[in-house]
């Protein structure tokens, strides 16, 4: 088969699986977890139901890998961030910063099922333990450095950056965000 072939069914078939995912957590979001069919899906999306099946089984397999492209693109969003800069206090700060923007964006955009069902699974926990273990290594670097305290084992203050800007999911509004990773921030100052 030709390249120019097998580029033109390889770019068709991302285009169908991206329209697949973003039908469906549109649905989702809509409608809620339990209210969307593979025939709404099929439909919405504007391809048959049998190549819909083609790609995904049921509902569930389509949600899960829609969210495994979240956790990806979240991710790369943050090595990105952290790689812009080179100076290690200001590495922390831009991750942290990001970090906590990813998860104000992230929270109250759907139901509490779905939230559920999304974060039983596997990848979530791996996904967690990079995120931990990038901060964990930069505050390591941070603290050699000797920007913030090194009194605190570097994973027990990651623990600590990862729960408390997880609760910028709860906050209504940027400024509100910005206020916590100043906390935060200066909570891993070291004291004068």
């Amino acid at each position: 088969m030709p390249k120019l072939w097998n580029e033109t069914i390889e770019t068709h078939r991302r285009e169908v699986r991206h329209a697949i995912l973003s039908t469906t957590a549109a649905l989702v979001s809509e409608r809620g977890l339990l209210n969307v069919t593979m025939s709404q899906i099929a439909e919405q999306a504007g391809i048959g139901r049998a190549t819909l099946y083609k790609y995904f089984p049921d509902v569930e397999a389509i949600l899960l890998a829609w969210h495994a492209e979240q956790i990806a693109h979240h991710l790369h969003h943050l090595v990105a961030a952290r790689d812009r800069e080179t100076e290690p206090g200001k590495r922390l700060e831009v991750v942290l910063e990001a970090f906590a923007e990813i998860s104000h964006r992230s929270r109250g955009h759907f139901d509490t099922d779905l939230v559920a069902f999304l974060h039983r699974d596997e990848q979530v926990a791996r996904a967690q333990v990079q995120v931990r273990d990038m901060i964990r290594d930069l505050l390591a670097e941070t603290a050699k450095a000797g920007d913030i305290r090194a009194d605190v084992e570097p994973a027990e203050l990651a623990a600590y950056c990862v729960h408390a800007l997880t609760a910028a999911g709860t906050l209504s509004t940027k400024a509100a965000v910005r206020r916590l990773v100043a906390v935060t921030l200066s909570a891993l100052r070291v004291a004068v």
